[in-house]
């Protein structure tokens, strides 16, 4: 063979597996979650309110997604104004650290070691956010305001996850 052939033959052969191998690096690069339905995370707001209601409790829900960026907010006809921001900024923290603002709130009590994540932007470190897992994965999270302790609020939250847990069971 001649030389020009060989590099010829060399040449398309690295286009036929430069080829082949463009999928696998392209799915390499591309990430995949899962996220919550609009008409899930309508479910998980509505079960949240509905046990606020059966406690005697007129409360804003806020369900975020897994970045913490809303996809539904219910609000109660008698709950304060204060509740929307409320209720967002606990579920955006729930969502964002990953874990209940129950716990987050003891954690960063003030003196302790965490205690600078109290400074960043939107966190709201009381009860009643909670993080929506879904096989493993963070998909959003719920959060309340209005109750008139945060562990009611908090109470209120569990119940959204729970909904979520029976929702993706059946």
């Amino acid at each position: 063979m001649t030389t020009h052939l060989i590099k010829y033959m060399m040449g398309f052969a690295a286009i036929v597996l430069g080829a082949l191998l463009l999928p696998v690096y392209a799915e390499d690069s591309l990430a995949t979650y899962k996220a919550l339905k609009p008409e899930v995370a309508l479910d998980v707001a509505q079960a949240t309110m509905k046990a606020c209601r059966e406690s005697g409790y007129q409360v804003t829900v806020v369900v975020v997604d897994r970045s913490g960026v809303v996809q539904i907010m219910l609000r109660d006809q008698l709950a304060g104004p204060h509740t929307l921001d409320t209720a967002r900024r606990k579920a955006w923290t729930a969502a964002s650290f990953g874990s209940d603002t129950r716990s987050i709130a003891e954690a960063t009590r003030p003196g302790s070691e965490q205690s600078g994540a109290r400074f960043v932007s939107d966190a709201m470190m009381v009860g009643g956010g909670i993080p929506l897992y879904a096989e493993g994965t963070l998909v959003g999270a719920v959060g309340v305001s209005g109750a008139p302790r945060a562990d009611e609020d908090q109470k209120c939250a569990d119940k959204g996850a729970e909904a979520l847990e029976e929702i993706l069971l059946f």
